[in-house]
């Protein structure tokens, strides 16, 4: 029987692997960062830490953890060895400060922005989002006391002057809008957050940081549904915040913007940050929303998600480059009225796709991921034939997988919203939106092909 209670040490006369990734390229982090050495057995991958709690060394241990001036995990609601892999690989990926990882994308962007607002505050967002984050604000937020409005064209700063109030607490937009690819200007919003002493918070999902970093662009905090592209398989729900460490919250506060999870001293400890300084909000996510709500990620599913984030720029290289064959193959159809992709020439947004997220290797193109909208002619009977005649596209809710997925909009995602929300947001009865996986394009094409035969 193997001996599994020896201690791996490196030979003598041998260089010690690598342990800090910083000034490494984007693909040897996405494989090794977070990695750390198991001491018992020499794994080469880090195991799934299945364990709730953690045991202290002694008396005084268990009192420092509990009163701050520890930070090693007291319970896996708070931390767990295997998310805090996942969490510094996403760190590091987007050029952050610290990651926290939660259950779901929806658990991440509710942490990320309760610890900004509570009771009475208010928020400002982009209009073109996502619909189960408009229906999270609609609902929950509003019941918890948080006013969101809406910022309908991000470049008139007008609109911007109006919306935004004295008690407003951030701004909220996604790179890459879902479901109609109408990618935002975040240098432009990033401007008017500065001006106003607001963080930035941008869901990053779409984009991933394969393909944009929003703290490159001036963002503040970076959320992630990482049941998508981080992830990339289909099979464990996940979200996580990451901190850009780059907002001066001090500055906020004395400019009226008050930040107290962040700001105010704990008896003898001082405040966020004086304790962790460019990782103060991620520690205040992590310990006084992510610790008391309780929104925890299963390890086993932080552990799917730093093995899927190893191979994610070859993965969004394989999506883009799929997306902008079959968008540019779909505008040519005479059974499609529009393809919403700003990745394609012919779009209004493409000279903003190109400077942002850069030209495809064969310079066809903007890599704006593989989440867009078509409608097809005929409205909702023309969009009900094209769907059910699908039989390589999966008929379900969700994005960013290995298989290619479409949803009807304005029966699922934008069901309950108003007529004319739905007309502002152009979620017409025709449009359909796809997410484009890594199966071959020709027979994705050939796919909707025979289902556009029916429309």
């Amino acid at each position: 029987m193997a001996d599994c209670s020896k201690t791996p040490e490196t030979t003598p006369g041998a260089a010690s692997p690598h342990t800090d990734w910083a000034g490494f390229d984007f693909e040897t982090r996405q494989v090794h960062a977070g990695e750390y050495p198991d001491l018992n057995n020499g794994l080469r991958i880090p195991p799934i830490a299945l364990s709730a709690g953690y045991v202290f060394g002694d008396f005084d241990d268990q009192v420092d953890r509990f009163a701050g001036r520890s930070i090693d995990p007291i319970y896996s609601r708070q931390g767990n060895p295997t998310n805090g892999v996942a969490e510094e690989r996403l760190a590091s990926l987007e050029g952050g400060a610290a990651a926290v990882a939660v259950s779901s994308g929806q658990a991440a962007i509710s942490a990320a922005l309760f610890t900004l607002a509570g009771g009475g505050d208010h928020i400002v967002s982009t209009a073109s989002i996502y619909g189960g984050t408009r229906i999270l604000f609609g609902r929950s937020f509003q019941r918890f006391g948080i006013d969101v409005s809406y910022v309908w064209d991000s470049e008139d700063d007008a609109e911007w002057e109006r919306a935004i109030r004295p008690n407003t607490k951030a701004i909220y937009t996604e790179t890459i809008p879902n479901p109609r690819n109408d990618v935002t200007d975040l240098a432009r919003i990033a401007a008017v957050a500065r001006r106003f002493n607001l963080p930035l918070v941008v869901d990053n999902t779409i984009g991933t940081p394969a393909l944009i970093r929003p703290f490159e662009h001036g963002a503040n905090i970076v959320v992630h549904s990482t049941t998508k592209f981080l992830t990339g398989n289909g099979a464990a729900v996940g979200g996580a915040i990451v901190d850009g460490g780059n907002f001066d919250w001090e500055a906020a506060e004395a400019a009226g913007r008050s930040y107290p999870l962040i700001t105010t001293a704990k008896p003898g400890l001082g405040s966020m940050v004086d304790r962790f300084g460019s990782g103060a909000y991620a520690r205040a996510a992590r310990e006084a929303v992510v610790n008391d709500i309780g929104p925890s990620l299963s390890p086993f599913n932080g552990f799917l998600l730093h093995q899927g984030m190893e191979t994610l720029s070859l993965r969004m290289e394989r999506h883009v480059t799929s997306s902008l064959a079959i968008t540019s193959w779909l505008e040519q159809q005479p059974e499609v009225e529009t393809v919403d992709y700003a990745g394609l020439p012919s779009s209004p947004l493409y000279e903003l796709a190109a400077r942002d997220y850069g030209l495809t290797a064969a310079g066809d193109g903007a890599r704006t991921g593989s989440v867009f909208g078509v409608t097809v002619r005929g409205g909702i009977d023309g969009a009900r034939a094209f769907v059910n005649h699908l039989r390589l596209f999966s008929r379900m809710t969700g994005i960013g997988d290995t298989r290619s997925m479409i949803i009807h909009p304005l029966t699922s995602t934008h069901a309950t919203f108003t007529p004319d929300v739905n007309e502002r947001l152009g979620i017409t009865p025709g449009l359909l939106r796809l997410s484009v996986g890594l199966e071959s394009a020709k027979d994705l094409i050939a796919d909707l092909r025979a289902a556009l035969d029916h429309v």
